[in-house]
């Protein structure tokens, strides 16, 4: 940016419509793999630990340690092996949803209350009845909750993975960053942001569809 340059050029931002969608899109399609694939992994992950409670602490600490490794560092450690790809940028974005998708699912489903259990049991349900018929119902609220953050930690994230060639909005962030275009920093930024407002606000949405007996929060 120089001198006496307007901090937004909004004529830039007319012209590279077509760039925003495609940025977006590709910033969705990151997001809802890391997601999806995390989602799975950590429901998984979450019935073992249920099912066997002496894995529940090598899971968490594997989980929790996965975590707390910054992305940039994560991110360095895999391109010498998967290089500058989507699966890096995947296993990365999966990898920082473990932890929360399992705390929130296991703790949704031990929050059922004991009584429900045994009057389920006394009803004839087996284990895998009691598990899809009563127990999971009754945890969605938490576990869509674990899912919204999940997203929109998963949404910035996805920002970073620009260094590594991906990134969708972010990589309007690092080419503002590296050319000095304060527009295009702002809009990666801006975009990116809203994203993750809108993706949280249909979850929302979701979870009051689905348990409409719980107040959203």
């Amino acid at each position: 940016m120089t001198a006496g340059e307007p901090l937004i050029r909004w004529d830039w931002i007319a012209s590279h419509g077509g760039v925003f969608v495609e940025r977006g899109l590709q910033h969705i399609e990151l997001t809802l793999i890391g997601v999806t694939v995390g989602f799975i992994i950590a429901f998984a992950l979450s019935l073992l630990v249920l099912r066997y409670r002496r894995l529940e602490g090598p899971v968490t600490s594997i989980t929790g340690t996965l975590y707390t490794i910054p992305s940039l560092a994560l991110f360095a450690l895999l391109v010498p092996y998967t290089g500058f790809t989507v699966l890096t940028a995947e296993i990365g974005l999966v990898s920082y949803t473990l932890l929360i998708l399992i705390r929130n699912i296991v703790s949704g489903i031990r929050g059922v209350s004991p009584d429900v259990h045994e009057a389920a049991i006394g009803m004839g349900y087996t284990a895998r009845q009691l598990l899809w018929r009563i127990e999971l119902p009754l945890a969605l609220a938490v576990i869509v909750a674990g899912i919204r953050i999940a997203t929109v930690t998963t949404i910035g994230l996805v920002t970073v993975t620009a260094l590594i060639g991906q990134g969708g909005f972010g990589a309007l962030i690092l080419s503002g960053m590296l050319t000095f275009f304060s527009t295009e920093i702002i809009a990666g930024a801006v975009l990116s942001v809203s994203l993750a407002i809108v993706a949280d606000a249909m979850l929302v949405l979701l979870q009051q569809r689905l348990t409409p007996w719980v107040g959203a929060g």
